[in-house]
């Protein structure tokens, strides 16, 4: 049994059984300067997040900064909703989107580390739905059998030629929707031809959503289950979950995107709302986290693995995953000067490709509905914003605050 199964079982003994979650906690509190942060520096990244709330591009924001392992900076501004004027504040709950991804490629790692499967296992050994892929040459082709199968890892570095939720092709065939229960998306997904051979090109997807139904078969629970037993109570994110249970509903922020006349107007993304228990649990793009929860996540991956006493993952297995994972050929075909990890996080190759600070060696990624996480370890800093706006980035407005969190940094 894996030293972070043991301590899973034994955190478990002591959550109680009536409440199931524990109060929520978060990183210990420091001035920043204590942590080589200028104060008056990090406070401009709260007269900008003001700026866009007071000029009506977003309705409001949280942001936090760790450094060495200590938080520095949280703040919040703004409301959760317009209407009801609910103030934003730091156990506001966002939908994060594809930093799902993230956790769950996390989750599948815990059990690559029980050894309950290899990466570069056939996909088809556990959902055979798989084994009858077909590759489309055009529109109207049906298609050929795969050079190769699709492994695991193809679905952790967007190499299987599985294409992505919003693509003209999934669209009309109904491939994804929160409705439908993860054996009939499986269906839907191994029945769509692929866009190309696996293993040839980074496409992105809803490759992470196929991950999760693995989890589901490894684990022997379903994902949800799994990531509250096994990720979110041992790191005590006690906020991030599938969906806003009702006492919980008020804390979940409105979604809104920009009126032709300036102003903001609520906007839908899903039929199935994030207050309701969606039937398909999508590892890719399903959960919701506050900003102290994910804050928690990535200083765990920046610590290698361990948090406040709890390891997760060996120390060896985040830096494997971390990293850039694509062949140089496969690399070609994805824009930028970043790679992709197994961890589905994007990683910083050269940053001169970039207008903002960043490293090599940076990782983390983002969500449709506004919300980044960066971790930097070279700076062994966090950073972890949450908006809920369409387009999600209004303004370059993520880039903005990274600018003025680096330039807080003590030279």
């Amino acid at each position: 049994m894996s030293r972070a199964l043991i301590t899973s079982i034994v955190f478990a003994l002591f959550v109680s059984p009536v409440s199931g979650i524990l109060a929520q906690e978060g990183l210990p509190r420091v001035p920043p300067a204590e942590v080589g942060l200028s104060e008056d520096g990090l406070e401009r990244v709260t007269e900008l997040m003001e700026a866009f709330v007071r000029d009506g591009k977003i309705a409001g924001a949280v942001s936090g900064v760790a450094r060495g392992g200590r938080l520095a900076y949280l703040e919040a501004v703004g409301t959760q909703d317009l209407e009801t004027r609910a103030p934003m504040t730091d156990a506001s709950l966002f939908r994060i989107y594809s930093m799902s991804r993230t956790v769950t490629s996390v989750a599948a790692m815990v059990l690559w580390e029980e050894g309950r499967f290899d990466l570069d296992d056939p996909v088809s050994r556990y959902l055979p739905e798989f084994d009858r892929v077909r590759v489309a040459e055009s529109p109207n082709d049906e298609g050929r059998p795969p050079v190769r199968p699709i492994t695991v890892r193809d679905l952790m570095l967007f190499t299987s030629g599985i294409s992505s939720r919003s693509s003209e092709l999934y669209r009309e065939l109904g491939v994804r929707s929160r409705s439908i229960p993860m054996a009939q998306f499986i269906r839907n997904v191994a029945s769509a031809p692929l866009m190309e051979d696996p293993g040839t090109r980074y496409r992105y997807g809803v490759a992470t959503t196929v991950l999760g139904g693995l989890i589901e078969v490894w684990s022997g629970q379903t994902l949800d289950v799994f990531l509250r037993e096994r990720v979110f109570r041992p790191l005590a994110m006690n906020e991030t979950s599938f969906w806003a249970e009702p006492n919980r509903a008020d804390r979940l922020t409105t979604v809104y995107r920009q009126t032709d006349d300036g102003g903001l107007e609520p906007f839908e993304i899903e039929v199935v709302p994030f207050t309701q228990k969606p039937e398909l649990l999508e590892g890719g793009i399903g959960l919701l986290s506050t900003v102290p929860d994910f804050l928690r996540f990535s200083q765990m991956l920046l610590n290698g693995g361990e948090l406040d006493g709890f390891r997760l993952l060996e120390e060896e297995t985040v830096a494997m995953i971390t990293a850039n994972g694509l062949s140089d050929e496969v690399l070609a075909t994805r824009r930028g000067g970043s790679g992709w990890g197994l961890a589905n996080v994007s990683v910083m190759l050269d940053p001169s490709s970039v207008g903002f600070p960043t490293a090599v060696g940076e990782y983390g990624w983002d969500g449709s509905a506004g919300t980044v996480f960066w971790i930097n370890p070279s700076e062994d800093l966090v950073i972890v914003l949450m908006w809920q706006s369409s387009p999600a980035n209004p303004e370059s407005l993520r880039q903005q605050i990274k600018t003025l969190i680096h330039e807080a940094i003590a030279r």
